[in-house]
């Protein structure tokens, strides 16, 4: 979705466009958990409902970004998907996570649809996961961060700068490679999964990221997206960041 279309759907919002859309005011309980194996139900992906309300995340990610960005920018990328599947049915019997390693190994036709809108789906849906304020760093992750950068404050440090260095539309993440820790930027909607190892001494196990596409913090951060970077670690579950490390 373009800025200028973006903008008029959150004006649509607040001037109560959607009126039938209730954002709920609860806290967060974050009972959705993203499967080990990401395949379709009865040959479609559908939108994952978040666990939480939209306005769970405030002040940090606002309610309207929220809401926006699950329903329209994250069911988007799965109505893109579900229809580049449909022309090769058999790929429907493998997990997105399969695919993703083998992506070279798929048809010149589905490699864009993975790629773009397969990507879109699995990593917005690993992203709502790991949201959640008022946790803490485990003791895994920070033994890990110390081994790995030297200190805490090292590596979110680092983690900052590589998340800033993306030009235009990305993700920044946190693998897990050889029990260490590395941070990897990948562009538009891909992730460090695609033609990565998958059985090997080298797999590549993602603990978390962070989504810098613009749609993702411009309603309430504009341009500034260090202070959008600043305020995710305000948000970042590490409840759910420990779980995937083991």
């Amino acid at each position: 979705m373009e800025r200028k279309e973006f903008l008029k759907t959150s004006l649509g919002l607040s001037l109560g466009i959607f009126a039938g859309t209730n954002i709920l005011k609860a806290k967060s309980t974050n009972d959705y958990l993203v499967p080990d194996e990401m395949k379709p139900i009865n040959g479609k992906y559908e939108l994952p409902k978040l666990g939480y309300a939209y306005n769970a995340l405030e002040p940090f990610i606002d309610a309207q970004t929220m809401e926006i960005h699950h329903t329209k920018h994250h069911q988007a990328y799965i109505t893109k998907l579900n229809e580049g599947l449909s022309k090769e049915p058999a790929v429907l019997q493998k997990s997105l996570e399969e695919l993703f390693h083998d992506l070279d190994k798929q048809s010149k036709e589905l490699i864009p649809v993975l790629r773009n809108h397969g990507g879109g789906h699995w990593n917005h849906s690993f992203f709502w996961e790991q949201l959640k304020v008022g946790t803490s760093m485990g003791e895994n992750f920070t033994t890990l961060a110390i081994k790995s950068f030297g200190s805490v404050e090292m590596f979110q440090n680092t983690f900052n700068k590589m998340a800033l260095s993306i030009f235009g539309s990305g993700w920044c993440w946190v693998i897990l490679q050889n029990n260490q820790l590395k941070i990897v930027n990948s562009p538009n909607q891909e992730n460090p999964l695609m033609n990565a190892p998958k059985e090997s001494q080298n797999k590549i196990k993602i603990l978390f990221g962070i989504d810098v596409w613009e749609h993702a913090y411009y309603l309430k951060y504009q341009n500034k997206r260090a202070d959008y970077v600043t305020a995710f670690w305000s948000v970042l579950n590490w409840d759910v960041v420990e779980k995937r490390i083991n």
